[in-house]
């Protein structure tokens, strides 16, 4: 553990079986350590991690104090026994934490491998590989170490790999030996090997690889294609063996993952900065009494010497205030009590035990219950304003089924009539016995096509048959499995197979089908590979016949621009079918054929055999030659594959942008595929004002886009202020809008919906806007940037403009990026941006982005628990991550703010008291209270009530948390507890502690017992203020609470029972006569609280209190009411409007009835995109062809999709500084659930529409209308309910006569409350003359 590190590495040299020679380099093991601890390091590392904590050291310092007895006057046990109790509380949580990590650690470390010693097979564990050593992997193995492969048991050395745990895809991959080595297959001849490989050093790289194998006198190149890297699984490989290059933490995968950082939340940040202004605070306090001390013991306490000496130590004044200042220290060390943070971890711990406990975020079908594994973040939960995520397993399942098809002009697939019979699943058995049972479509037109032998349809699935590099196995006859590098080719070999074209195997140079039940076999010519330039595919084949024919598929902007012109018709009808689609999210492909004659094969192949040998532009010779062939084509149609989303993934984008959370996408996918799923997913919409794409190669050109964006940026979002601007004028102008409805003008209507006017294309060589210019920008934009582009913006003096360009924009979108990238640029934003992160994931390759964010959540998915194990939250839906911020995270940060608040509240109210004391006492730090009082006072009177708001407070429920996402914005403003929110506490407190000194001292200083004997005495005077502020503090959470609970009651009214009852047991005979020195308050309760004048005190002090609180709490929320507020009035209407439910039956079937006008999304024009292959690989064709990969024995929101304007999820997104007032119609749309009364929920998601599925219909009624809430609150007719609105008339407001008197000028005070209600709901501005607009509902 203690040993020196080895110097870094230039480069590595391995010699294979040779562990003599390796171990001189001292490489890394293969054991790997994710833990943070050991039996040694625990107590120390833990104990110094805790007392980072500044409050833990503040009490470390106080517990020294207090074991000095000359400036002691508490007990050191008050301080000792919660320190200590804190501390092995979070030590206890720590350990268990990496108990588990060592499990971790130690289940994987203790695998069994197979390795080459001595020339035998042998199993050892993984941790004792070495670098150097031979491994053998079977069948779905992982792969144990960095390995270079030798040999394996398919021809040519080739194996397959899956790699999701490195690069989220699930698609196998193939990687083939060197030749020289791939004849090794015997043990015999692997332990004669001695190879040596000079390679780089250990590196992050996942996709490169560069080394030299030196062997028997001769050296081969080795790349990435040789390599078996860590974390891989073997597939449909018998056997394979390698060599270990890499191990341990020296793996791409180790390399990839961040380390365990110790994560906290912005409270606690902010805590240790207050807790270091109290401690001077507190200081200034002793001053001050120290130097009233001095003063008091030269002036005054000098007369009392001969009867009152100093103590011995004490010999001057000076020395008298000395110790003066540290007893006061002591004594007012309650401001920040330790119980603070021991009330803190409690709640915390409770609010976890809610996330594990939530039934709404179980998931039936993985029997997953979402798990918070730990429990320092929750409040951190409510502030998130980034959101990292992964595509492949997080946002969508990486499952590819056939959609619909376009066929000769004729489209396949569409979906019926939602409200009519849905279809059947087809059942391809009697047609097909070889069809795959899994296959789902619904389309019989389609299948009747090819019964009836429709020309067109046949020679679409034979060319999907047959175009294609899948690799099929029969396992036995009729079963087939097949083997596809893309995801989307085995989708649509699939499709072929089930309307009757199986592909049934393949070997160099023909391709074996099934048509229609006749088995046919083709004769392969050639194939045209794939390539990211090319995105489009080709094969050459001979029929039985002897006709030659070039089948084509892939992009369509790339397949139908090769067209032969007498296509123009077909291609026009085809691309409609395309936009439509695209406009669905589907991946789309073109699929065409041409006919060749002999002679043209004979020359073509001629030149491609030419191309193929040519020594240098080898890529582009052949590319040139490809390009030759494929011309002239006839188009068959088109396919549309549906990469399909998780459930619920739109629309929880889709709320969490309507929280002001801006969605990041990084992938390790293609750019197309990215794309694609973003427009699925609804992140990139045709609503929006443009969408970037950053592909540069070199830093000028990345630089040089991302100013050019941010200069269109700029031009377009002036542009659409000038559109705002002038309907604006036009809204304000016309006095009819402060009336009853009324008619939209023809002129009003193209005002209304004129685009922005054009702006033309920008030049790279334009000025870049000021960065500071991109915080106001207003409109939607996307930008998507590549990997290797990505790299140079991360650059030091690249990363400004790419954060003010990238956070610009609502949603961002980075392709083909690393997983250490992934990390990179959530530090990014971390640096500059200053806001909380979250990052979600479900595979390996996530690990670093998730350990880097504030929050890191893993999905259990597909893709193993790596990313769970290193996750701070997991579940297995994304969907469920709205209900995780929006109502666990807003409640958790709720409820700590509340806590922080009420609790520094009353512990400067409880230790004030003893600072204005000490001017009536002679600075002597005396203590106002029972020392035994002191001590319970934070750990038994005031502790319960406060746990139970911390745990169970909230402002609103679940459900409209979810309906209302606005609601989440305070936390990302740190509104609710922050250094203002802190002072106004202290402010409260010191006030309390005020009124609870004076008000006692000033009544029962003349006061008199019924006998007539004075009540001022110092026991009477410190129990009435003793209770007095019990009394207090219990009514201030009373009024604090928001949800009262059953054991909000018992701990408020109980903990005040519980003082009394204590109390009076303290000051009874019984203990004194006990404990005689150590109670010293016998019989004073008892005597006190029989007298009427001290209950008069206490009620008098309790009013002072409490009544300023009441009052500006009574004004706040009439004259500025908060959001959450405005949703509790609107869910006190809608209660008020179920009552009404049975004369709204007739108006309800209506509003049913009129949600069918809402249009749905329509077809993107100009936005095509091919799905083609986006995780194909280039080569593969060049292997089928070559016979080296054969086998010896083979010779979504669909639902979403009613289309509103985006407008107003950016008028929501505004914050306190909004820009100049506008009313579009865009603008005075509500939030999602309230858009118009009369929309049911469109989808079984309750994201969108707000609440859960049995929410009654009416209650969801038009009560949230403008007008509504407007009458409701006026003053007028603040009594009365708002009359309902009749059947027949949809969009009539309120009563006329209410009207009237809002016309007629309402109080200034209501006023603004209603214009605060509108803007903080609905982010309405200047509601007046749009009243009646708004509640029209969106058109």
């Amino acid at each position: 553990m203690f040993r020196n590190r080895p110097p870094p590495e230039e480069e590595r040299r391995v010699r294979a079986n040779d562990r003599e020679y390796n171990e001189k380099f001292q490489y890394a093991s293969n054991c790997i350590t994710t833990s943070k601890y050991n039996i040694i390091t625990f107590l120390p590392v833990n104990l110094f991690e805790q007392f980072q904590e500044v409050a833990n050291t503040y009490f470390l310092f106080l517990l020294i104090l207090q074991l000095i007895p000359q400036i002691s006057s508490l007990s050191w046990f008050t301080t000792i026994v919660p320190l200590a109790l804190v501390l092995s509380i979070t030590a206890i949580k720590d350990a268990t934490d990496d108990y588990f990590r060592h499990k971790s650690d130690n289940q994987v470390n203790n695998r069994q491998s197979q390795v080459l010693i001595r020339g035998s097979i042998q199993k050892e564990k993984w941790m004792n590989v070495r670098v150097g050593d031979i491994i053998k992997l079977e069948n779905n193995q992982f792969v144990a170490a960095d390995l270079l492969l030798l040999s394996s048991s398919e021809p040519h050395g080739l194996c397959y790999i899956e790699t999701a745990e490195l690069d989220g895809e699930t698609n196998m991959k193939v990687r083939q030996s060197v030749s020289v080595t791939c004849e090794l297959g015997d043990p015999n001849n692997l332990a004669a090997f001695n190879g040596e490989v000079v390679c780089e050093p250990p590196n992050n790289k996942l996709d490169r690889f560069c080394g030299t194998l030196y062997w028997k006198d001769r050296k081969y190149s080795l790349t990435n294609q040789n390599m078996l890297l860590r974390g891989c699984v073997l597939r449909n490989t018998e056997f394979c063996y390698g060599l270990v290059i890499f191990a341990g933490p020296d793996t791409k995968l180790m390399q990839n993952s961040g380390r365990t950082k110790f994560k906290r939340t912005s409270i606690d940040r902010l805590m240790n900065t207050l807790v270091l202004w109290i401690f001077c605070f507190l200081v200034c306090m002793g001053m001050i009494l120290a130097v009233g001390n001095a003063v008091w013991e030269r002036e005054v306490g000098s007369l009392f010497q001969s009867y009152l000496p100093w103590d011995p130590p004490v010999d001057s004044f000076i020395f008298s205030a000395f110790l003066s200042f540290w007893s006061y220290v002591i004594i007012l060390n309650t401001v920040v009590p330790i119980s603070l943070y021991v009330s803190v971890e409690v709640i915390r711990l409770g609010h976890s035990y809610f996330i594990n406990w939530d039934r709404q975020m179980f998931c039936s079908q993985c029997n997953t219950a979402a798990e918070a594994r730990t429990t320092t973040l929750n409040e951190e939960l409510g502030q998130v304003e980034y959101i990292f995520s992964d595509k492949t397993g997080t946002l969508t399942q990486n499952i590819m089924t056939f959609n619909k098809c376009s066929i000769n002009g004729q489209t396949y697939g569409e979906a019926t009539d939602p409200l009519g019979p849905q279809p059947k699943k087809l059942d391809f058995t009697p047609f097909n016995s070889l069809a795959d049972p899994n296959f789902c479509f619904y389309d019989d037109t389609l299948l009747e096509s090819v019964k009836v032998g429709d020309c067109c349809t046949h020679e679409f699935f034979r060319l999907l048959s047959l175009c294609h590099t899948v690799m099929s196995e029969e396992k036995s006859e009729g079963e087939l499995v097949y083997k596809a590098q893309s995801p989307d080719e085995g989708a649509l070999v699939t499709a072929a197979r089930n309307f009757g074209f199986v592909f049934r195997s393949r070997t160099p140079g023909t391709i074996s089908t099934t048509e229609m039940g006749r088995p046919v076999t083709y004769a392969l010519l050639a194939i045209l590979d794939f390539n990211n330039i090319r995105k489009r595919m080709s094969v050459i084949v001979r029929n039985p016949e002897g006709r030659i024919r070039l089948y084509c598929k892939g992009a369509d902007t790339m397949l139908l621009e090769r067209l032969h012109p007498s296509n123009q018709d077909l291609m026009n009808v085809t691309s409609d079918h395309l936009n439509e689609y695209a406009a669905d999210g589907l991946r789309t492909l073109a699929l065409a054929y041409r006919d060749l004659s002999e002679e043209q094969w004979e020359t073509w192949s001629e030149r491609q055999r030419s191309a193929e040998r040519a020594s240098d532009c080898r890529e582009e010779r052949l590319a040139a030659v490809y390009e030759e062939i494929e011309q002239d084509m006839m188009l068959l149609g088109a396919t549309a594959i549906e990469d399909k989303l998780q459930e619920g993934v739109p629309e929880t984008i889709a709320v969490l942008s309507l929280a002001n959370i801006k969605v990041w996408v990084l992938t390790g996918d293609k750019q197309e595929t990215a794309v694609n799923i973003g427009y699925s997913c609804k992140m990139l919409t045709d609503d929006m004002a443009e969408v970037f794409i950053i592909s540069g190669n070199t830093v000028q050109c990345v630089r040089q886009e991302l100013r050019a964006a941010r200069q269109r940026m700029v031009e377009l979002s002036q542009s659409r202020e000038e559109g705002k601007e002038v309907f604006a004028e036009a809204c304000f102008l016309t006095p009819d809008l402060r009336g009853g409805h009324r008619e939209v003008t023809e002129e009003e209507e193209k005002v209304e919906q004129q685009p922005p006017s054009p702006v033309s294309s920008v030049s790279p060589a334009s000025p870049a806007p000021p960065l500071n210019l991109m915080d106001n920008i207003s409109g939607e934009f996307g930008l998507v940037i590549n990997g290797h582009s990505l790299a140079h913006a991360l650059e030091a003096d690249m990363e400004a403009e790419f954060v003010s360009t990238a956070c610009a924009c609502k949603a961002v979108i980075c392709c083909r990026v690393t997983p250490l990238q992934k990390a990179q640029v959530v530090e990014l934003i971390k640096k500059h941006k200053r806001a909380v992160t979250l990052a979600v994931g479900d595979g390996a390759n996530d690990i670093s982005m998730i350990k880097s964010a504030h929050i890191g959540v893993g999905i259990s998915g597909q893709e193993g628990n790596q990313a769970v194990l290193a996750s701070d939250y997991s579940f297995s839906q994304f969907r469920f991550l709205q209900r995780l911020l929006l109502v666990h995270g807003r409640w958790s940060y709720l409820r700590m703010c509340r806590f922080l608040c009420y609790f520094f509240y009353k512990n400067f109210a409880f230790t004030m008291v003893h600072f204005w004391f000490g001017f009536f006492c002679g600075f002597s730090a005396q203590t106002v209270y029972d020392q035994y009082f002191i001590t319970l006072y934070n750990i038994v009177y005031t502790s319960l009530p406060v746990l139970a708001m911390g745990i169970f407070d909230q402002d609103v429920p679940d459900d409209r948390s979810l309906e209302y996402p606005k609601l989440y914005e305070p936390g990302q403003l740190n509104l609710l507890f922050n250094k203002k929110e802190f002072f106004i506490c202290i402010a409260q407190g010191i006030y309390t502690s005020v009124v609870l000194f004076f008000v006692p001292y000033a009544v029962l200083s003349d006061a008199t017992q019924s006998s007539g004997e004075p009540l001022a005495d110092y026991q009477t005077f410190a129990v009435t203020t003793a209770t007095a502020l019990v009394i207090v503090v219990s009514v201030q959470i009373a009024l604090d609470t928001g949800y009262w609970t059953i054991i909000n009651h018992v701990f408020i009214w109980g903990s005040l029972g519980l003082y009394f009852s204590i109390m009076l047991a303290l000051h009874s005979q019984t203990l004194f006569r006990i404990f005689p020195n150590q109670f010293h308050f016998v019989g004073t309760a008892q005597s006190t609280l029989l007298q009427p004048v001290v209950w008069l005190t206490i009620a008098l002090a309790t009013a002072i209190c409490v009544v300023p609180v009441l009052t500006f709490r009574f004004l706040k929320l009439d004259l500025r009411p908060q959001l959450s507020d405005t949703v509790r009035y609107t869910q006190l209407v809608r209660l008020k409007k179920r009552k009404l439910a049975g004369r709204s039956a007739g108006e309800r079937g209506w509003r049913g009835a009129s949600t069918m006008s809402e249009g749905r999304l329509g077809a993107r024009s100009g936005s095509r995109r091919s799905g083609y292959a986006f995780a194909h690989q280039e080569g593969f064709g060049e292997l089928i062809t070559s016979g080296k990969n054969m086998r010896l024995s083979s010779l979504v929101l669909g639902s979403f999709g009613s289309k509103h304007s985006s407008s107003w999820i950016d008028t929501l997104r505004r914050k306190k500084h909004p820009p100049t007032p506008t009313c579009t119609s865009g603008d005075c749309s509500p939030a999602p659930s309230s858009i118009c009364a009369s929309v049911p929920p469109l989808s079984n998601s309750s994201s969108m529409m707000g609440g859960s599925q049995d929410t009654p219909i009416e209650e969801e009624s038009d009560t949230a209308t403008v007008q509504s809430v407007a009458v409701s609150l006026s003053p007028e007719t603040n009594g009365a309910p708002a009359a309902p609105q009749g059947p027949g008339h949809p969009h009539s407001t309120a009563p006329s006569s209410a009207a009237e008197r809002s016309q007629a000028g309402p109080p200034a005070g209501w006023t603004l409350s209603l214009g605060a209600v509108q803007e903080a709901l609905f982010g309405w501005r200047n509601t007046a003359p749009c009243t009646n607009s708004a509640s029209s509902g969106p058109t």
